[in-house]
């Protein structure tokens, strides 16, 4: 019984000996491998955490820049939206000045050639008075002269050249 009880203590069911003994090499191996290669593993891992914030920090600051870029160009792209529309007020006031100087040239040249037409017609209407006023002394002339050789007789004109020659008389002393 002595064999049996002994041997039952280090074999109770789920608290086998083999367990605790494996359980012991186990962590001695652990030990070891913590103190042969544990060291430069968690440098390594240190290093490696480093870096993750290093890239972290770097991540941070590209997206700072990428920030501030974004915000100058929205400051440009809302400095260009009032360029734009000071231009087209620009453009509209240019095109009402142009517009309103226009309209002025035709209105002083309408106003010159109206003046000029009003001219033209002063002058032909002059040249067409003067000519009337020439026909019509010719029609008087010719018809003076029917009219003094219709009535004329021979004693009148004698009387016209004796007259004549005392004229020419006189004017020659």
């Amino acid at each position: 019984m002595s064999l049996e009880a002994g041997s039952v203590w280090w074999n109770y069911p789920g608290l086998e000996l083999w367990k605790f003994v494996n359980l012991a090499l186990f962590i001695a191996g652990a030990m070891y491998l913590h103190r042969r290669f544990g060291r430069p593993v968690s440098e390594a891992l240190r290093a490696r955490g480093e870096g993750i914030k290093r890239e972290l920090q770097r991540a941070c600051e590209e997206k700072e820049q990428a920030l501030a870029k974004l915000a100058e160009v929205d400051a440009k792209i809302q400095r260009m939206d009032s360029e734009v529309s000071s231009i087209r007020e620009q453009a509209k006031l240019e095109a009402e000045a142009e517009r309103e100087r226009i309209k002025v040239a035709t209105e002083a040249e309408m106003t010159k050639l109206k003046q000029q037409a009003q001219k033209e017609i002063e002058s032909a209407a002059k040249a067409a008075v003067q000519k009337l006023r020439e026909f019509a002394a010719q029609q008087s002339v010719s018809l003076a002269e029917e009219s003094i050789r219709r009535d004329l007789c021979t004693e009148d004109d004698q009387r016209i050249i004796g007259l004549n020659v005392e004229q020419l008389g006189r004017s020659g002393h």
